[in-house]
């Protein structure tokens, strides 16, 4: 088998909240391979954006980050991301304006990020923003370039940002919900614009993200969190498909109907609320949400384990196979009443 790309072992994340360690990100591991689309998907608080920040070097200020980062088998933990940032590895925001200077062009801060990885003058590092401004389907790059940020609509700043992330084609790309607040027009248009960026350049991409939607469409595998920890992970058909969490069950059964006669039905919801890190249940996380629980998930926390005859799909779960196919119909009113 040849080396993952990115492989990262048993990541933890604490950060301090008023002096008193909080355990956001628990033992967390995966693999993102070549050219591949890895999405991270959960509710808000799953440690999803903490996992993608810990990869990236860009832990919370006083957060404890251990286990393992290996980027092409360098250890990243501990050690010095001087020359990975921007060359081998980029980051895309969800929020364009945070990473945009107001006073400054967008054709300014693309060069600016070429010449900080290479030794380009001026009027080469402008020329390569404006092709990456080109690639990203910017019309009239060459004037576009001498814009500010402001003069963007958000779907454009967003392609902005790719651009920067893609000039000095990174192996890796990760992505923390960067299409969110975008009209579904948009996100399209910026999904797309994200595909050809990444098929130009041979990029991998870890993608954040809560739209499960997205990952249907757009992404090769698919690793489900929940409260800090990974609860299912595998190719993107059988997780959604045939589900062996039931958070992920339960995630997928409160997707929208994609029907138009449909506004009216009953649209299914997981109970309760996630826990708070300082708060975790004893044994399974989910457990006090969950319609399976038995007094067994309260006792030990579920560990990754292989899903029979589905390669590549694990699933932390004590009652997994219990549970019904589809495994959505745990969220039906039915069930649920």
């Amino acid at each position: 088998m040849p080396e993952p790309l990115l492989a990262v072992r048993d990541l933890h994340v604490t950060p301090r909240d008023r002096r008193r360690a909080v355990p956001a990100v628990r033992g967390v591991s995966f693999e993102v391979n070549e050219r591949e689309v890895l999405a991270i998907v959960g509710e808000s608080g799953a440690g999803k954006s903490l996992t993608a920040r810990a990869v990236l070097g860009m832990p919370p200020h006083g957060a404890h980050v251990t286990g393992s980062v290996r980027l092409r088998g360098r250890e990243l933990v501990g050690g010095s991301y001087a020359d990975v940032w921007g060359r081998r590895m980029a980051f895309i925001p969800q929020d364009a304006l945070t990473v945009l200077s107001p006073v400054h062009t967008i054709g300014d801060q693309i060069a600016a990020a070429v010449r900080s990885v290479a030794k380009s003058s001026r009027k080469e590092a402008r020329a390569r923003a404006k092709a990456a401004l080109d690639r990203v389907g910017i019309a009239d790059a060459a004037r576009r370039a001498r814009a500010y940020p402001h003069e963007f609509s958000g779907g454009m700043r967003q392609r902005a940002v790719i651009a920067m992330a893609m000039v000095n084609e990174p192996e890796l790309v990760v992505a923390d919900e960067p299409t969110t607040a975008l009209d579904p027009e948009v996100e399209a248009q910026v999904l797309e614009v994200l595909t050809n960026a990444r098929e130009a350049t041979g990029a991998a991409l870890l993608l954040i993200t809560h739209d499960l939607r997205v990952v249907t469409g757009y992404a090769d595998r698919v690793l489900v969190m929940y409260a800090g920890r990974a609860v299912e992970s595998g190719p993107v058909d059988p997780v959604f498909h045939t589900p062996r969490a039931p958070y992920t069950a339960g995630l997928l059964a409160s997707l929208p109907p994609a029907e138009a006669d449909a506004a009216d039905r009953w649209l299914p919801s997981i109970d309760g609320a996630p826990p708070s890190p300082t708060e975790l249940p004893h044994g399974c996380a989910f457990a006090p949400r969950c319609p399976l629980a038995r007094q067994e998930c309260e006792k030990a926390e579920p560990t990754l384990a292989a899903v029979a005859g589905q390669p590549g799909h694990l699933a932390a779960c004590h009652r997994s196979v219990d549970l019904p196919v589809p495994a959505t119909r745990l969220f039906t009113r039915e069930a649920t009443a």
